[in-house]
């Protein structure tokens, strides 16, 4: 007897909280994956919550509401097998008696009936994850028998282990495994977790299939890029990134079996050992059945995309998803006709539509007139409203409300900020008349040395390119300009003059930003080195970079975090974000330098 499997992924694009909503999205493609014929359909960890719950996690209300929306599901599912996440609670033997213990777990469902849950055992607790803060891990490592196949389920970081769950359920019979993940965007990260894919499966001479979701939450985007490994390690289907996908790929089961024979690695592994990181069971759901279905057209096989333009699109997907799941219609963003407001408003016309996307320049006495000019022509190149907005009457004013206090002073770093400030009134007061979310434009090394301005360029309520390196504002513009066509029309929106100018926050007369700032091609490795690698001011050094600027990184870093706490969130692009990522305390007197 030959055996096939037909297995759907199904990446969705969930929303934290909406239990209902979530839930009728899921039953959605359990009637498209039911249509297909397929065996099983699987959905993402935490699918029915969405993730991550966070401390939503504390209220009981929010963990019934979302096991009955589990059990909507399961009674949805007949004919088909699901594998769905979601919060376990109640009594079960994850309790032992110690109390309103909970699990991550994913439910396995078939023919409107609950066969069981599987618990997640390694629970991630570094970076942007706090997962020993609300669960309990689990213990065992189930195999179910699903139409006559033994698929092991697990989740995220379970197959992060080289010996841990896969391998006790290959040993327990699975031929198949469906990992269900929560797993967010860094740059260079999916390169690195498919290669993973492939070695556990080949390791393990099974196939594995990898089911992420897709879309923003929060700081948090999630890239899809779902795929099946068979076990050779090879990718033989995958799903696009960024985008919601039902991948549905039919499995040659025999041929594990006939793998196995010819790869005797598994053999070797001492069984005491796999018993000790959890207990295998196995549980009968479905046996095989020959029935007819057609045969599918193509094996579904998204291109991988370049390293610059999975940086666009999760900036894309990010800042659509933040503004679009709170509840926002449009979008406003301060154009000064430099580089960083110019690829934050592109981003912002491409996540949602130029017609919801305002610009707004203001000009000062120290703007350049390229500032204003340059700003309407990347208006008129996305084709978004531009509204110019003079400051100056509001900069006299303050100007002559405090010269009876500043005077027979030298004019520094205050009177500068104070047409940062009054910008960020006008765009606030804006906000406040139409309701729409003001967008910030500082990007990652502005922000690392805290050159920009708290209530001035600060102020408001999402921070797209925060995480984004200056050197790599460049790439994203140049990458938009060349190959970004078709996402917003055909016409390279940004103007060369804007990427060509030297960067100014032009606060003053000539100022450049390197004269407060090393070079960005400079300043940027040693931020990368300092903020996201840890490396010490002594290391550094050694590293090549020259000693005044990384002594420069490390004062600045350090003394401005109380500034970068009060910035509003944004995309997590990098392997460590200001945020979530970074965790140290405002009131600091350690000084490495």
């Amino acid at each position: 007897m030959i055996r096939s499997f037909r297995l759907a992924l199904a990446q969705i694009n969930t929303t934290v909280g909406d239990i209902e909503g979530n839930t009728a999205r899921i039953i959605e493609y359990v009637e498209r994956a039911r249509e297909l014929h397929a065996d099983l359909v699987a959905f993402p960890e935490l699918a029915i919550t969405g993730y991550p719950p966070e401390d939503l996690l504390f209220k009981t209300s929010f963990l019934q509401a979302n096991e009955e929306a589990m059990q909507q599901v399961v009674t949805a599912a007949t004919d088909i097998a699901v594998v769905v996440g979601y919060v376990e609670t109640g009594d079960s033997a994850l309790l032992n008696g110690t109390g309103a213990d909970i699990a991550n777990a994913a439910a396995v469902g078939y023919n409107g009936q609950l066969i069981d849950s599987y618990r997640k055992m390694y629970l991630p607790n570094y970076g942007v994850f706090d997962e020993d803060r609300y669960f309990r891990r689990g213990a065992e490592c189930p195999v179910y028998r699903i139409h006559g196949v033994n698929v092991g389920v697990n989740i995220c970081e379970d197959i992060w282990y080289p010996v841990g769950s896969i391998a006790v359920q290959r040993e327990a019979g699975a031929e198949l495994i469906v990992n269900i993940n929560g797993s967010p965007f860094h740059a260079g990260k999916s390169a690195h977790r498919e290669k993973m894919i492939g070695t556990r499966a080949a390791d393990n001479g099974l196939f594995v299939a990898y089911l992420n979701m897709v879309g923003g939450q929060d700081e948090l985007v999630f890239d899809g890029a779902s795929l099946v490994c068979d076990m050779t390690g090879e990718v033989i289907a995958r799903s696009p990134s960024f985008a919601e996908d039902l991948l549905v790929v039919d499995l040659d089961i025999e041929a594990v079996f006939r793998s196995r024979l010819r790869a005797p690695l598994s053999r070797k592994e001492n069984p005491t050992i796999l018993r000790e990181i959890g207990e295998p069971r196995t549980l009968a759901v479905s046996e095989y059945k020959d029935r007819p279905r057609e045969p599918l057209e193509a094996s579904q096989y998204a291109p991988v995309m370049g390293s610059v333009e999975e940086v666009y699109h999760a900036l894309v997907t990010g800042t659509r998803d933040y503004i679009r799941k709170s509840g926002f219609s449009r979008a406003l963003v301060g154009l000064s006709g430099g580089i960083d407001s110019a690829l934050t408003a592109t981003v912002a016309a491409d996540a949602l539509g130029k017609e919801n996307v305002v610009g707004v320049t203001m000009p000062s006495r120290y703007s350049s007139e390229g500032s204003v000019s340059d700003s309407k022509e990347l208006a008129d190149n996305l084709g978004i409203d531009c509204w110019v907005v003079p400051v100056e009457p509001a900069h006299l004013a303050f100007a002559d409300m405090l010269e009876p206090y500043f005077e027979g002073t030298a004019a520094n770093v205050a009177e500068e900020n104070v047409q940062a400030r009054i910008r960020g009134n006008v765009l606030m007061t804006i906000s406040n008349k139409f309701g729409w979310i003001v967008l910030t434009t500082g990007n990652k090394s502005e922000m690392a040395m805290g050159y920009a301005t708290l209530y001035g360029d600060m102020a408001g309520g999402f921070a797209v390119i925060k995480d984004v390196p200056k050197t790599l504002v460049y790439d994203l513009c140049k990458w938009r300009n060349v190959k970004g066509f078709g996402l917003n029309g055909a016409k390279a929106p940004i103007p060369q003059a804007i990427i060509d100018k030297p960067p100014s926050a032009e606060l003053r007369p000539d100022q450049l930003d390197e004269d407060t700032l090393p070079p960005y091609e400079e300043l940027d490795p040693i931020v990368k080195a300092y903020v996201e690698e840890d490396y010490s001011y002594e290391e550094m050094v050694d590293m090549g970079h020259d000693a005044a600027a990384v002594r420069q990184v490390i004062t600045f870093v350090d003394r401005n975090e109380y500034k970068r706490r009060q910035a509003p969130p944004g995309v997590k692009i990098t392997p460590r974000a200001f945020g979530k990522d970074r965790r140290l305390p405002i009131v600091n007197r350690y000084r490495p330098v």
